[in-house]
């Protein structure tokens, strides 16, 4: 049986960025995984991780959760720096 380190693992993205999918679409971390591993293949999937992560930080920041929106902002450059050929696409 998988566990969920192993499930993360087989996915290219990092445990902040798969947390923010997660929260984002309100799924377990689990299925998060899986879907980013499924849009980093895709033609629109990098822009669209990069638009669900900027779309979490406006919503922190109405909130007032300043701690979030650093976290996001975090996830959002480390996103960007491991996956620049990702970057075109979706502006939002």
């Amino acid at each position: 049986m998988l566990s969920l380190v192993d499930i993360k693992g087989m996915c290219e993205c990092t445990d902040e960025e798969i947390e923010a999918i997660a929260d984002h679409e309100c799924i377990p971390e689990a299925i998060a995984s899986e879907l980013a591993a499924y849009l980093l293949h895709s033609p629109d999937g990098g822009p669209k991780i990069r638009c669900i992560i900027r779309e979490d930080i406006v919503l922190a920041e109405r909130e007032g959760d300043m701690e979030q929106v650093e976290k996001l902002n975090q996830a959002l450059s480390s996103f960007s720096a491991n996956h620049p050929e990702l970057s075109a696409g979706y502006n939002n």
